[in-house]
């Protein structure tokens, strides 16, 4: 059983909550769209999305996380950075605890813009016992955009939709309280230092053996993303090509309808659902 944990941004943090919500609305129905029902999702927010899309699969843990105070001594781009990943770090660890009734084989952390492949269920459920993956291969997709970047490796180094966890690897803390100070960090935010850490260990992960995921940027809602990378000399690095309808269809990445504003009074009689 693989389970899907999505720390979702609050909408006081938000640029625009109607874009956060259809870009989260394309990734849910993404993550959903395995081969396999051998997956659970597990959606950690502080304010429930304004989506119509529901799964069976999908539960909501509302929390209410303050967001952290101003830092003295820094920017206000290094606030915004640090307050960002504090908030998601406490969601994921929140999300890691959850999953422990569905019985996980594995965890997969997916940031609420991306998209997956629709084969990682498929694929983790004929290798339940496996340290787990890091999704070494993906693509990068500015959003709007006809075309598609794909990295052939190292992907797992810019894009936190990344890592595949045998659950007990997720080392949780006796007390699952996030805290940056002791090491939490390294496994729940810097996504990119957990293929070493766990190597170090003598649990390395293997290669996912395709492309696993879709890194989307360009949304305006990106929590780390520079404009400036999109030079000529950084997508030099990728393999330009044309977005295709197979690609498409395999990481459910469909054009947001950016207009669309979704009012809340017009969800089903169900909507989200809390536990």
């Amino acid at each position: 059983m693989l389970v899907f944990i999505i720390p979702l941004q609050s909408q006081a943090s938000a640029q625009s909550w109607a874009k956060v919500g259809l870009l989260f609305e394309r990734c849910l129905k993404s993550v959903c769209a395995q081969t396999s029902d051998r997956f659970r999702v597990i959606v950690v927010c502080n304010d429930l999305p304004a989506i119509s899309f529901e799964h069976p699969h999908v539960e909501y843990v509302c929390v209410n996380y303050p967001l952290p105070l101003h830092e003295r001594g820094r920017s206000a781009a290094e606030t915004k950075l640090i307050i960002g990943h504090t908030d998601k770090g406490r969601k994921i660890l929140r999300g890691l605890v959850e999953a422990q009734k569905h019985a996980p084989t594995h965890t997969m952390v997916v940031d609420a813009d991306d998209c997956v492949s629709h084969r990682l269920a498929a694929f983790v459920a004929q290798h339940p016992t496996r340290n787990g993956w890091v999704v070494d291969r993906g693509y990068r997709y500015p959003e709007g955009n006809t075309q598609i970047y794909f990295k052939r490796r190292k992907f797992h180094e810019m894009c936190g939709t990344c890592n595949i966890l045998r659950y007990d690897l997720n080392y949780l803390p006796q007390q699952p309280e996030y805290d940056r100070g002791y090491g939490y960090y390294t496994y729940y935010i810097d996504h990119e230092k957990v293929r070493g850490v766990l190597a170090n260990y003598g649990t390395p992960l293997k290669r996912l053996p395709f492309v696993g995921a879709v890194y989307v940027v360009g949304t305006g809602e990106n929590l780390y993303y520079d404009e400036r990378r999109l030079s000529q000399s950084f997508l030099t690095r990728f393999n330009y090509r044309r977005l295709t309808p197979r690609v498409r269809a395999e990481f459910g990445l469909y054009p947001l309808k950016v207009g669309r504003v979704l009012d809340p009074m017009l969800i089903g009689p169900t909507g989200p659902r809390r536990v």
